[in-house]
């Protein structure tokens, strides 16, 4: 009665999405053969930009840690704009190699493709690409296969990205019904949760991070201060100087931080999200100093977590050069010299380095997400 094997069993069990999407693929492969990669690609609206997240091709994806805007990929964009799917069914002549994504693929063996877009409700989310090693294959019976596939796919993919909104949505709300107004605005979370990127991709080789991660540093650390909502409007908005007293006090934010999230996923039946120690260790974490002298447990070097540290430079860099209530803005040149100052010291010198090897890109985000003379 139980002889049958469900050979997508492991979709039903606590894992990564990754291990999801590889499990998937491997069914594929059963009737599929010629299927050789399965990879997503997820879309941030508020810079056009399409950037790789998942892939099941083990070590040999041609394509970690890239990202492009997606009217540089007018064949992408027509799929967007005309809401269907796309055969390629040889990729040696398709563009002719134009596009540096196309070569990639390219010099990877990859002969046919076929391209789906992820909506829901909708809206365009990004895409799903099935490879193949052969050419001619992607015809109607088994197109209609692979459908079926790649709905399941996006269905893992947007259950995702929506646990994650339902978090932020649910934080957001809390502090507004509690009356916290913190001083930082939403554009020092664009600009530094773009920086966290940039760092986090610029450190990719270095500590061997995969894209999904780097993905869910850039949606998490906007949540960094979630702490703050604990604190008392005549602590977090006070002008003048803090006592001590009041220090204290508002040291204990990353540690409420902690706490609230875990309410917050316990409350929501948010258990299942990906990642969720990075979540955590950011909001507890990003005050500490690679010295040992920070908050709230005096972690040391690499005892504080990677995310925490790169957050904490992407955090550290904005604060300075945007404008509070009680300071004027930096110039990059004046921030850039503290960073230097306090790398090794507050901040980690790699995280530090990747920043300020990427000031183009910095300098990029801060005119697209730029504060106006109210913040």
């Amino acid at each position: 009665m139980f002889k049958h094997f469900d050979v997508l069993e492991d979709l039903n069990k606590h894992l990564p999405l990754r291990e999801k999407l590889i499990a998937a693929h491997e069914s594929i492969k059963e009737i599929l053969p010629f299927i050789v990669r399965v990879a997503v690609a997820i879309y941030d609206p508020e810079t056009k930009v399409l950037k790789t997240f998942l892939h099941s091709s083990g070590e040999e994806n041609p394509l970690d840690h890239y990202q492009t805007l997606l009217d540089d990929a007018p064949s992408l964009k027509e799929i967007v704009k005309k809401g269907l799917p796309r055969v390629v069914n040889n990729l040696v002549t398709f563009e002719q190699g134009a596009h540096e994504h196309t070569r990639r693929i390219g010099r990877q063996g990859y002969a046919a493709s076929y391209t789906m877009p992820i909506f829901n409700d909708g809206v365009f989310l990004g895409f799903i690409f099935f490879n193949s090693d052969k050419t001619e294959v992607f015809i109607e019976g088994v197109l209609r296969q692979i459908d079926i596939y790649g709905h399941l796919i996006s269905l893992m993919v947007i259950n995702e990205l929506t646990a994650i909104r339902t978090l932020t949505a649910a934080i957001k709300t809390t502090g507004r019904i509690t009356s916290v107004r913190d001083p930082e605005t939403g554009s020092h979370l664009d600009r530094m949760s773009r920086y966290s990127f940039l760092i986090a991709s610029a450190l990719a080789d270095k500590y061997q991070l995969d894209d999904d991660y780097i993905e869910h540093v850039f949606m998490f650390s906007p949540l960094h201060d979630i702490g703050k909502i604990g604190i008392p409007d005549q602590i977090l908005l006070k002008q003048g100087k803090l006592d001590d007293a009041e220090i204290k006090v508002m040291k204990s934010h990353p540690r409420k931080g902690r706490e609230i999230i875990d309410d917050l996923v316990k409350n929501f039946g948010l258990e299942n999200i990906e990642y969720m120690d990075v979540l955590c260790n950011i909001a507890e974490c990003h005050h500490e100093s690679v010295n040992g002298g920070g908050y709230p447990s005096g972690k040391k070097g690499n005892k504080i977590p990677l995310e925490a540290r790169i957050v904490a430079v992407a955090d550290v860099f904005d604060a300075l050069t945007s404008t509070r209530p009680y300071k004027e803005a930096w110039s990059n040149a004046q921030a850039i010299q503290e960073l230097k100052r306090i790398a090794g010291k507050k901040l980690d010198k790699d995280c530090v380095n990747a920043l300020l090897e990427n000031i183009e890109a910095v300098e990029q985000i801060q005119q697209q997400f730029s504060e106006n003379s109210y913040g």
